[in-house]
Parts: C-alpha cells; sequence; structure tokens
C-alpha cells in the first residue's frame, strides 16, 4: 500500500475515531441534562427551578458535540471548530472535577484523556486533510 493510500485510509479512520468520542461526549453530557432535569422534578434541590433550568442547559449544549460528531463522521469541514471548542471547554471541567475528590477524579481523568485524544486527531495532519482543511496552494492565494 503506497504512502497515499495509508494516509487516506488512516485520515477516515481518525475522523471515525474522533466522531466516535465527541458523540460519547454529546451523550454523556445529554445523560448529565437528564439527571439534572429529573432531580430537578422528582428530588429535592435547593431550587427547583435552577436545577431544572440546568439540566435543559445542559441538553441543549449536548447538541454541539452531537453535532459536530454527525459533521466529522460526514467528513464536514465545519464540524471540526465545534468538537474542538468543546474538548476546550473540558479543560476546566476536568479540572473541577478533579478538584472535587472522590469518584470525580476518575471523571475528571477519563474526561481529560478523551479531550486529549480527541485533539491530537482532530489537529493530525491526514484528519484535516481528509476535511478538506490545509495549507492553500499558491494559486489558491
Amino acid at each position: 500500500m503506497s504512502n497515499e493510500q495509508t494516509q487516506a485510509t488512516a485520515g477516515p479512520s481518525r475522523l471515525t475515531a474522533a466522531a466516535a468520542l465527541t458523540a460519547l461526549e454529546g451523550l454523556a453530557l445529554a445523560a448529565v441534562g437528564v439527571y439534572l432535569l429529573v432531580m430537578g422534578l422528582l428530588g429535592d434541590p435547593d431550587s427547583a427551578q435552577q436545577a431544572e433550568m440546568g439540566g435543559l442547559t445542559v441538553i441543549a449544549l449536548a447538541a454541539i458535540p452531537l453535532a459536530a460528531a454527525r459533521g466529522l463522521r460526514l467528513r464536514r469541514r465545519w464540524s471540526r471548530g465545534p468538537a474542538l471548542i468543546m474538548q476546550l471547554i473540558a479543560v476546566p471541567v476536568v479540572w473541577t472535577l478533579v478538584e472535587t475528590g472522590g469518584v470525580m477524579i476518575a471523571a475528571g481523568v477519563a474526561l481529560g484523556l478523551v479531550a486529549a485524544v480527541v485533539l491530537a486527531l482532530l489537529v493530525n495532519p491526514t484528519a484535516t486533510q481528509a476535511l478538506g482543511i490545509g495549507p492553500r496552494d499558491a494559486e489558491d492565494a
């Protein structure tokens, strides 16, 4: 297999992996949102209205990585930006989870690893090339 064929196959496989991990993040975010919403409705929070609004907000935010994951899977150029932004947003979330302690440390480490892997996959030249992102030729400038 030639180097070009290897790169053509590697690009989509990297995008597939990035899409799968980004979708996993979106699904986890949606699950947290549903949990917050249910606890706001059925639990005994300090402020039911605040818990419900928080749950709805998190569910709405879950649409970003889910849409980005779909775009990456379909090799849409626009999808890289939202996927990268979500990984960068994960950094303070990871910090907060680790600082919380207990079982949240494991959740923070897992999220941090996923975010780092997705970032590495999305900035890889073969992945960017598969999305049609890269240096422009002198003719295009």
